[in-house]
């Protein structure tokens, strides 16, 4: 018997917060279309796990130190899961820190992940990755 859609996704940010990424793709589609925000660092449409795993988490890891994604809240209908919360991280080569809300909507099929949209505030997700040189180089 599968968990329900709200279950299944709040296991998924449990997996996260313990870095068990492969339990994180363990739970996509083979076909899964992952869109992060558009403007943001890594904004774009991803379709597979492995494509999710380079272009999304592979940098999240590498890039930052502490990211996470807390959620705090879940709505849920039918298949569609809403997610609130907030961003949380420091970004390893500036040594910036972050915070950002934002809101993840999940659709799911027998069982699986088959679509994730991100909505955040990508302004604020940049800001920390912005090097002082660029700041220094316009006075």
């Amino acid at each position: 018997m599968m968990n329900p859609p709200d279950v299944t996704i709040r296991q998924l940010y449990d997996a996260f917060a313990q870095a068990d990424i492969a339990a994180v793709l363990a739970a996509l589609d083979p076909a899964v279309e992952w869109t992060e925000a558009e403007g943001g660092p890594y904004g774009g449409t991803f379709i597979g796990p492995q494509a999710v795993l380079d272009n999304v988490f592979a940098k999240l890891d590498s890039e930052w130190q502490g990211f996470t994604a807390a959620p705090a809240e879940f709505i849920s209908q039918e298949q569609t899961v809403v997610v609130l919360g907030e961003y949380s991280g420091t970004y390893k080569r500036t040594r910036k820190p972050f915070k950002a809300p934002f809101a993840h909507v999940w659709r799911l099929q027998e069982g699986k992940v088959i679509g994730f949209r991100q909505y955040t505030d990508t302004h604020l997700h940049l800001l920390p990755m912005q090097s002082n040189l660029r700041l220094r180089e316009r006075f």
